[in-house]
């Protein structure tokens, strides 16, 4: 059921991903402008109890991301969460999960354009102001459309080099705010007081989605039902536990008053003055620019997918006579992350990206008993099978249904305006195809 056969395009995919390939990915996925923007709006209403509150949330997210591990190891295809619902509901499904992945992926890109225009206010007053922040945003935007209608070459050459970049700098800001980490900070006592608990657990769980895109990846993947799951659980275990140790330093070094303000920038320069301003700065830009290019580059290649398989029209199908670029599907994407980024705030978009996205998540995990029961004996074998039957899946979905139900009416009406067109969309697309069978 979920194998390749020697005939399809799959097949002729190079697997040059190896593990840590894989978890790269997930690493460059998950670790985007999140970290970056999200401590100090944490600490507001969490204080003291932010790293704890990093560290819960991403274990109890875990069982999301052992799901998505088990689902991922029954395909060795390129698509991942569309095959899974796809394959359990039908094609219905798997483009409604298709469109709600381009849409998450579209506003993860607005939000983090607007952190990359955050962080580079810091590093000077020129690029503090209103306008600055909209030609920083246009123009980073129209670069990327411009460079990935113009071509892109094959493979992730630089994705090892921008992991390093992002990383270390972090790591160093651990090693030296953790000598400013005190009793008080690492286990506040009195009553644990965090306010807006809902809204500041969906918040926060943009720090730690993306993950799920590493399934799309499959095709090109050496041993993808044992890769993927093991590279995707130890690298979201490793950065959940980062995170942990990022905001206890955060936390620790700047004032409760400076937290509605302060970004790892200030942090940075407070442990190592203008210098560690510049290198977190610098890592910021790096890591969310990284980010940024990933989201430009595969977001439209889902639209693109879905208009090849007829579920969108076709015009979002066609490519560059001279470039070979699905150029209409990445002028789609420019210009709607364009217009989301400028009219929009980081949190706003944040909340917005986490609620698309969860409600994919439930959509997987649903598909899961399915995936389970029509997969052939030889799938089941190889299969990254959960202890406990659908337990974890079931933890899953409540933490999804709850994080969901934390979001607010103006969340949702964003949502639906956006799901809205894509379904009519898909509509106009089905009815042409009914035309063009009538005609026949």
């Amino acid at each position: 059921m979920h194998e390749s056969s020697p005939g399809q395009g799959a097949a002729q995919l190079r697997r040059d991903i190896g593990f840590f390939g894989a978890a790269f990915l997930v690493l460059n996925s998950v670790i985007g402008a999140g970290i970056f923007a999200l401590p100090g709006k944490v600490a507001i209403n969490a204080g003291l109890y932010s790293p704890w509150l990093f560290l819960i949330v991403g274990i109890l997210f875990i069982s999301v991301v052992l799901t998505f591990a088990e689902l991922a190891s029954y395909y060795d295809q390129t698509g991942g969460p569309v095959l899974y619902a796809n394959d359990a509901f039908g094609p219905v499904f798997g483009f409604g999960t298709g469109w709600l992945i381009f849409l998450s992926r579209m506003t993860a890109f607005a939000a983090n354009a607007n952190v990359m225009a955050t962080y580079l206010a810091s590093l000077s007053d020129v690029f503090a102001s209103a306008p600055a922040r909209v030609a920083i945003i246009t123009i980073v935007t129209a670069g990327l459309t411009w460079a990935n209608i113009h071509g892109v070459k094959d493979g992730v050459r630089t994705m090892s080099v921008l992991t390093v970049l992002k990383v270390v700098p972090l790591l160093l800001l651990v090693a030296l705010g953790l000598q400013h980490v005190t009793g008080a900070t690492l286990l506040p006592g009195g009553d644990i007081a965090i306010e807006n608990l809902g809204g500041t657990t969906l918040l926060l769980i943009y720090a730690y989605v993306g993950f799920e895109t590493i399934g799309v990846t499959a095709g090109e993947t050496n041993q993808p039902r044992r890769t993927i799951p093991v590279a995707l659980v130890r690298t979201v275990v490793l950065t959940g536990l980062l995170y942990f140790l990022i905001v206890l330093v955060f936390v620790s070094v700047v004032p409760a008053d400076n937290y509605a303000t302060a970004t790892l920038v200030d942090v940075g320069r407070a442990l190592a003055g203008s210098a560690g301003a510049l290198v977190i700065t610098l890592a910021a830009v790096f890591s969310i620019g990284g980010n940024l290019a990933g989201s430009m580059l595969a977001a439209p290649r889902i639209i693109f997918a879905l208009a090849e398989k007829g579920q969108l029209p076709a015009w979002f199908a066609r490519i560059h006579e001279r470039h070979s670029t699905p150029h209409n599907a990445v002028l789609v994407m420019g210009g709607m992350a364009l217009t989301l980024a400028l009219s929009s705030n980081f949190v706003t978009l944040a909340v917005g990206s986490a609620v698309v996205r969860l409600i994919g998540f439930v959509i997987c995990i649903a598909a899961l008993p399915r995936i389970r029961r029509n997969a052939d004996t030889a799938a089941r074998e190889k299969a990254f099978r959960l202890p406990g039957g659908m337990l974890i899946p079931g933890i899953a979905m409540l933490v999804c249904i709850w994080l969901v139900m934390q979001s607010r009416l103006e969340d949702w009406l964003r949502v639906s305006v956006l799901l809205a067109i894509g379904l009519a969309l898909y509509a106009a697309a089905n009815y042409r195809q009914i035309q063009r069978s009538d005609k026949q």
